[in-house]
């Protein structure tokens, strides 16, 4: 496994690689925008830091989500929230708020990486699965349509509407939906549920379907239920 550090501080940048290749990983260094699109070819796994001195590390993520499903873990800043959400929102797999342990991440990059490679177990899954107000999902395929249009869903995403598909009208606390999407030595918080099913929304939405079929449950969680009357 290859992980890029992108970032334009060398002392983070040396931490990370060394607490990363003490693990086992093979790593690659950018210090900014032009130096990391090149590496991203090669990489398993970015850390991608999202303020760079020839741009941002939002513009470079919303390119790489364009082309490719690579993971990507954000770094930010505490007073960088509304930039973390649009990471999040963008397809981002996690973030690490700076100041941080080189162990932490190192721990959230095996997380996000046994995410991604795990095999997906279909047996006895149906391939297809229609939902009211023409939600359909293609399990094998990971493809999915609203009414007759095809919407393009990060991996979080589509496995997020999957789990409510499968149960329509079944309540998922967060905690319930961290363990079946992000599994359940997850590091990531209920926040993060709440990000990427804003973005599913938003998703539904911008296709011309009922954004409102993805019920909130207050305090407890989400449901796939009837949408707007």
């Amino acid at each position: 496994m290859v992980i890029l550090v992108v970032d334009d501080e060398p002392a983070i940048r040396e931490s990370l690689v060394y607490a990363l290749e003490r693990d086992g990983f093979a790593t690659m260094q950018a210090a900014t925008l032009k130096e990391a699109r090149p590496a991203s070819e090669n990489a398993s796994l970015i850390v991608l830091d999202l303020m760079l001195p020839d741009g941002r590390g939002l513009d470079f993520l919303r390119d790489l989500r364009a082309k490719s499903t690579l993971p990507v873990i954000i770094l930010t800043s505490r007073d960088e929230e509304p930039d973390r959400v649009v990471g999040l929102e963008m397809g981002a797999d996690d973030y690490v708020t700076k100041p941080f342990s080189p162990r932490e991440l190192v721990a959230r990059v095996k997380t996000v990486l046994r995410r991604v490679q795990s095999p997906k177990d279909e047996a006895g899954k149906p391939e297809r699965i229609e939902g009211p107000k023409g939600l359909t999902i293609e399990q094998n395929t990971r493809r999915f349509w609203v009414k007759d249009q095809e919407v393009q869903l990060t991996k979080i995403e589509f496995d997020l509407i999957s789990v409510l598909l499968q149960s329509p009208g079944r309540v998922f606390e967060r905690s319930k939906l961290l363990d079946r999407v992000w599994g359940t030595d997850c590091i990531v918080g209920d926040r993060t549920v709440d990000v990427h099913f804003k973005s599913l929304r938003n998703r539904i939405r911008e296709a011309g379907g009922d954004p409102d079929i993805i019920e909130t449950v207050r305090g407890v969680g989400y449901r796939l239920g009837e949408g707007s009357a």
